[in-house]
């Protein structure tokens, strides 16, 4: 070997520079430690909010030592920057995909037009894009151009107006205009990203995420660490758009007449179930109402006043309701028959709720001044500054400065509340914060407070969105993965467990098979492992739980090289030939068969790495990075190693062990005989699976049906079966299963999740709770129960969402992953076999591993005790099974290729001759894999257990069809060639 001193300077800083990348990650673990150990010995876990209290103290120990040296070298936040970053199922947290409205975006560019092309436009646009991968701006240009007839884009009610003048006048064509719109779409989404990232800075959390998904509107965000979900999705989903308004006078006589004649009317609107001119109006006017018909078509005594009271309960308010009864008022107040009864004063009265608070059951109703065009007297586009500071009651509030322009208007707004008696409703998110009276005539200065029931974390996040500014249209979560700190503890432990006993499985498997030359494949194997961690940590790369399992796999696929190549050399040996030459040629020989079945695994993990996202793309990053460094070190490392060994005066080295010197020699077994036994057996089991599919089908998850599925333990063992039952009639379809243990479901329910907003989550989770309360301890409160709560052994431990259009987008993704895979790795075994038949064997073969997975599935998924959904980690084990299979019908061609060109076809006998010198290697590499994806599948925690078991049943079915599938239709395909000696 050639360079060996480089070789060695190479490895040497490699594994240096691996080692202090990984430093961090310890000094910052280590300091961690300390402080969890410090709150337990300071904290009682017999107090109220243990858990809260402890995160408490161990937040404020490591801020006060943050900036203090350690080791000389660097500080414990340097260390938490640069420490291996751990995802959401390691570390807790939430990982959520925004959908910028581009709607809102179009009606604000138009500047509210309602030109009815336009409009329509919008609506199918709205129609098309829950079954179309396009996005929503060209969805809109398609729909425009399919109704506009005469009309056009830059029509002065459309884009042509003042707003727009500047870039678009009413002379432009539909193609002119259209890049001008997509431009300003963009720029709208670039500054959402920017307000959300603002946002994020102030959220307080380490290493977040945040990034642009192309040009879809679509922006991922990813939060490791973060407790309190309801305030990450407040914070992420919150448009922030702040107003100002004049309320109407206290104790109007008009509002009290209003309410009673509303309640009058709505006892004959809603009472009398059969008159269908009130219920063809109610659902024709789709202006004013977007009420649920069946609710508002129930016959009560008095509909409105049974629910609301129309007495202020505070000043400026004009009645009040029940939490439980807001929607319903909303509801009422909507309808156009009662919005009819309102006085020609206060027919553009804006009846606005105020903001809920956990103090009270009560909310009030607020009545604002507004216009025909709902247009504020302030916006929150004059507040140049927010912060939360204190009253002079020492309550929490958030303090307000504003702009020059925003004094005037300020001082004007205040002077004519102070004028009329009225109040001024601040208002966030279409929400009232607070409505004080002007007592003192007009305030200049442009500094006012948000007051209300708050905490010091509340007022600090209103002020962090106010600084960040509003969102150019309201962003809807499609797509949200959280995980509880508990559960993500577990899945360490679980992964960590799996990794050791991998390890150890492996290294000892070596040294028993190879002897001595094992030791030093385990040499380069644990550097191989020291160097994909520090990898991970140089590129700032974010370990999972999948990606813990792509680091596990590759301590079983790296063996394969060091396999191939002390094979190679035994073969040498037999030979006759003496060590050092064998070792030579052995390393010489198998370094195609190496670099092929390498190139063609990376293949198919670079596929899953474009197409998958997440903790798939996690997946196939440690598996890349795997494969880079198991070539460097079973190449290179192990070489010198060998080198130096031998060099050694009086060494010998030898290449087995008593137990295995003499382990599948003499082998002769004739494989095309048996081919016709193997096309009816695999054809018979290919049938039966899809038999299987076609008629039983696959059991798909939430990734590619949409809906929410949640992970929820309990204290005792539950029956899935009484859990629907008892849930069904308010979620209405709902599925759970034992997930692990007989403490732990899997809930699955595609309730509202077409609907956007966190109410819809909020909704579900006290569903949950309040139907799952018999089964939880008692006293068991709602903070319980959520993740991320108070306590972190019971109640939700993990839940997904997915909407409907992200479904769709990842189902499609998962189909184009695996088309494109088979399509590169045809491609790339013709140019290296330079012939089709190769590529048709190997693509053979990888259709029937991957159909025998599916029917498998299909087959078992209602029999087996652990969760066997096809989500995007079973599409990452369809590709693995896929690169694992192709590696293995790579190196028997290679193999294959290398004897018929040394001794021709011979009508195929040395086909077989070529099938079993490699079946040491075949058998061997299989065997240590399959222990290894055991090791995984047992001790890896349950969320892997399908994930793996879809990977053992590939590594079977992979090693045997590449002997017997992979290799005869290629055969068979150049049979005739072969016989006639064209070939």
């Amino acid at each position: 070997m050639q360079n060996k001193g480089l070789i060695k300077l190479f490895a040497f800083l490699f594994g240096i520079v691996s080692i202090y990348a990984l430093s961090y990650t310890f000094v910052a673990g280590k300091i961690e430690g300390d402080a969890k150990a410090l709150a337990a010995s300071e904290i009682s876990e017999s107090e109220d909010n243990y858990l809260a209290k402890r995160e408490a103290f161990v937040t404020r120990h490591l801020d006060s030592i943050g900036k203090e040296s350690v080791f000389g070298y660097t500080t414990y936040n340097e260390a938490k920057k640069k420490q291996l970053n751990k995802g959401l199922d390691l570390e807790g947290g939430i990982n959520v995909t925004l959908q910028i409205a581009v709607r809102d975006i179009l009606v604000g560019l138009s500047e509210n037009s309602t030109n009815p092309v336009f409009i329509s436009a919008l609506n199918k646009a709205d129609e098309d894009s829950k079954s179309s991968p396009d996005t929503y701006l060209e969805l809109f240009f398609d729909a425009f151009d399919e109704l506009k007839g005469d009309e056009k884009l830059a029509s002065p009610e459309i884009f042509a107006n003042i707003g727009l003048s500047d870039v678009i006048n009413f002379q432009m064509t539909d193609d002119e205009v259209k890049p001008i719109i997509r431009t300003k779409i963009d720029e709208s989404v670039v500054s959402a990203f920017e307000v959300l990232r603002k946002r994020i800075d102030g959220f307080g959390v380490t290493q977040p995420n945040i990034q642009r998904e192309g040009n879809s509107g679509r922006i991922l965000v990813e939060l490791p660490g973060a407790r309190d979900i309801a305030r990450a999705q407040e914070l992420l989903s919150s448009t922030a758009e702040l107003q100002f308004w004049e309320t109407y006078e206290t104790n109007s006589p008009n509002f009290q007449r209003f309410f009673f004649e509303a309640n009058n009317r709505l006892k004959t609107l809603v009472g009398d179930t059969n008159n269908e001119e009130v219920k063809e109006e109610v659902e024709q006017d789709t202006l004013l109402s977007n009420v649920d018909q069946d609710s508002l078509l129930t016959a009560q005594n008095n509909p409105l006043a049974d629910i609301f009271t129309a007495i202020p309960g505070t000043q400026f308010s004009v009645g009040y309701a029940r939490k439980g009864d807001v929607k319903k008022v909303d509801e009422y107040l909507k309808m156009p028959e009662v919005r009819r009864l309102l006085p020609v004063t206060l027919q553009y009265a804006k009846f606005v709720w105020e903001r809920e608070s956990e103090e009270s059951e009560i909310v009030q109703l607020y009545a604002l001044k507004s216009n025909r065009d709902s247009i504020p007297r302030m916006s929150g586009d004059v507040v140049s500054d927010a912060r939360g500071s204190f009253d002079q009651y020492g309550k929490p509030v958030v303090s307000l400065s504003m702009n020059t322009n925003g004094a005037k208007q300020w001082e004007k707004l205040t002077g004519d509340a102070y004028t009329n008696q009225t109040g001024i409703a601040i208002v966030l998110d279409n929400r009232v914060y607070t409505a004080p009276s002007v007592r003192n005539g007009p305030i200049s200065g442009g500094q006012t407070e948000i007051s209300g029931v708050f905490t010091v974390v509340e007022t600090q996040d209103i002020a962090n969105v106010l600084r960040a500014g509003k969102l150019p249209a309201k962003a809807d979560i499609i797509d949200s993965f959280v995980v509880g700190p508990s559960l993500g503890q577990e899945a360490i432990d679980s992964g960590f467990m799996s990794f050791v006993i991998a390890m150890i499985i492996v290294l000892l498997w070596m040294i028993f098979y190879y002897g001595k030359a094992g030791i030093f494949s385990d040499i380069a194997l644990i550097l191989n492992i020291i160097l994909i961690f520090g990898v991970l940590a140089s590129l700032n790369a974010v370990l999972t739980l999948p990606g813990i399992a792509g680091i596990v796999l590759t301590i079983g696929m790296s063996v394969d090289a060091n396999v191939l190549i002390y094979e190679r050399i035994k073969e040498e040996l037999a030979k006759g030939k003496g060590k050092g030459e064998a070792i030579a040629d052995g390393f010489s020989n198998a370094l195609s068969s190496i670099l092929d079945a390498n190139i063609t695994t990376g293949l198919t993990a670079l596929i899953l790495f474009v197409f998958g996202s997440g903790p798939i793309k996690g997946f196939a990053t440690t598996l890349l990075i795997g494969i880079v460094t198991s070539l460097f070190t079973a190449i290179f490392v192990t070489r010198l190693l060998i080198d130096w060994y031998i060099s050694r005066k009086g060494k010998s080295l030898d290449f087995t062990t008593p137990l295995t010197k003499n382990l599948f020699r003499g082998i002769n077994t004739n494989f095309l005989s048996k081919r016709k036994i193997a096309y009816v057996v695999s054809g018979i089991l290919v049938a039966i699976g899809l038999f299987s599919l076609f008629t039983k089908g696959l059991d798909e998850g939430v990734d590619f049906v949409g809906g929410r599925n949640y992970q929820i333990r309990f204290e005792k063992s539950v029956s899935p079966a009484e859990i629907t039952s008892e849930l069904s009639s308010a979620l209405g379809s709902v599925g759970a299963k034992t997930f692990g243990a007989d403490n732990q479901i899997m809930l699955t329910t595609k309730y509202k999740v077409d609907v956007p907003g966190t109410e819809v989550d909020n909704e579900i989770q006290d569903i949950l709770y309040k139907g799952l309360t018999k089964y939880l301890p008692e006293g068991t409160t709602m903070q319980d129960f959520v993740p991320g709560g108070t306590n972190d052994d019971i109640g939700i431990l993990k839940y997904r969402k997915v909407g409907p259009t992200i479904a769709d987008d990842i189902k499609n993704n998962a189909f184009w992953a695996i088309i494109g895979s088979l399509a590169v790795v045809f491609l790339y075994i013709l140019l290296r076999f330079r012939k089709w038949q190769f590529s048709l064997g190997a693509v053979a073969a990888v259709f029937h591993d991957v159909l025998i997975v599916l029917g498998i599935f299909s087959i078992t998924s209602s029999i087996m005790p652990f969760n066997m959904e096809i989500d995007q980690a079973f599409i990452a084990a369809i590709l693995t099974v896929i690169g694992y299979s192709l590696n293995d019908t790579v190196v028997v061609f290679d193999r294959i290729r290398e004897i018929i060109a040394e001794k021709g076809w011979a009508a195929g006998d040395n086909i077989n001759l070529a099938l079993n010198s490699t079946l040491s290697r075949t058998l061997n590499t299989s065997l240590t894999t399959l222990v290894v994806l055991l090791a995984i599948f047992i001790f890896g925690g349950e969320s892997l257990r399908g994930f793996m078991f879809a990977m053992i049943i590939g590594v079977i079915v992979g090693t045997y069809s590449s002997l017997f599938i992979a290799t005869p239709v290629m055969f068979d395909t150049l049979k005739k060639r072969i016989l006639t000696g064209k070939e």
